[in-house]
């Protein structure tokens, strides 16, 4: 006999409701059929059902039946390539892949992340038109928000325009380092110099490199990768700006960690973690760097 469909809840989905983190797991299936499993009582938790508005825990273990039609709906939404971190009518938030463009451009019309979301909510039959509200390069990997409409887009894009949304970042870098504090050095911007501030925290380093958490306070066009060349530790692998690498690699690891706001919706505050892509993980065991607990 197979084994039933499993997944343990990550602190970050804390107060998830049933549905909403069935959404994520599933995002090929329809919301109408998620409420069915559920209504039918064939979600379980632990060996209680669950229902629909159910607030799920960290640790919370949910086991869905060993059904062909989600065996189905599973293979549909790992195809999607869109991993949903947390999802509402309004928003959602994805876990961006690194070496994947946001959006459409020159090599990039074929495949791209919000390429990727339309299909998905297509799929569902979700008429909306994603809009992503802060930038990700192609190379950056982590959470990315999106609005599901204009107006959605506008009340999110007030959040950041206003300072009122927090983004952490892990980065390996070149050289060793300690300690903690502000990078300050301004940037050029659309052709004026302006003020950019990122806070940074060294996490662990060997002789060659280190790992390096970063919040943003300011929200500048490649802030990030210019405050660590500018301070002596580029990016590991970004050419750039400096960056030396390690052999077979040809990208940097630059990832968004959490992010954090308030839900304009219902006023209450969320931060959600992205886990680190396979390639990040690989990297620090490669460089004998331990990044803590997983996101």
């Amino acid at each position: 006999m197979r084994a039933m469909p499993e997944w343990t809840l990550y602190p970050h989905q804390e107060g998830f409701s049933a549905l909403d983190f069935l959404r994520c797991r599933l995002p090929a299936a329809p919301t109408a059929y998620l409420r069915r499993l559920l209504l039918r009582g064939k979600v379980l938790r632990g060996t209680a059902c669950v229902q629909e508005h159910d607030l799920l825990a960290s640790g919370d273990c949910l086991r869905l039946p060993d059904s062909a039609r989600i065996k189905e709906f599973l293979e549909a939404s790992a195809a999607l390539g869109v991993e949903i971190l947390w999802e509402t009518p309004h928003f959602l938030i994805v876990n961006k892949p690194p070496g994947l463009a946001v959006h459409r451009g020159q090599g990039h019309e074929e495949d791209n992340l919000l390429l990727r979301v339309e299909r998905l909510l297509t799929q569902r039959g979700e008429k909306v038109r994603p809009a992503p509200i802060h930038r990700l390069d192609r190379d950056t990997s982590g959470a990315l928000l999106l609005g599901k409409d204009r107006n959605a887009a506008g009340e999110l894009g007030k959040l950041f325009m206003a300072g009122a949304a927090a983004k952490i970042y892990l980065a390996l870098v070149c050289g060793p380092g300690q300690g903690s504090g502000l990078l300050t050095a301004p940037v050029a911007a659309k052709g004026k110099i302006k003020d950019a501030v990122t806070a940074y925290r060294f996490l662990t380093c060997t002789s060659d490199f280190s790992l390096v958490e970063l919040r943003l306070e300011t929200g500048r066009t490649h802030q990030i990768r210019r405050h660590l060349a500018a301070c002596g530790h580029p990016l590991m692998g970004d050419q750039r700006y400096g960056g030396q690498g390690i052999r077979g690699q040809r990208h940097f690891f630059l990832h968004c960690r959490q992010l954090s706001f308030i839900n304009p919706w219902d006023g209450h505050p969320r931060s959600i973690n992205a886990p680190l892509p396979e390639n990040f993980v690989s990297a620090l065991a490669r460089l004998q760097l331990c990044a803590g607990e997983r996101a």
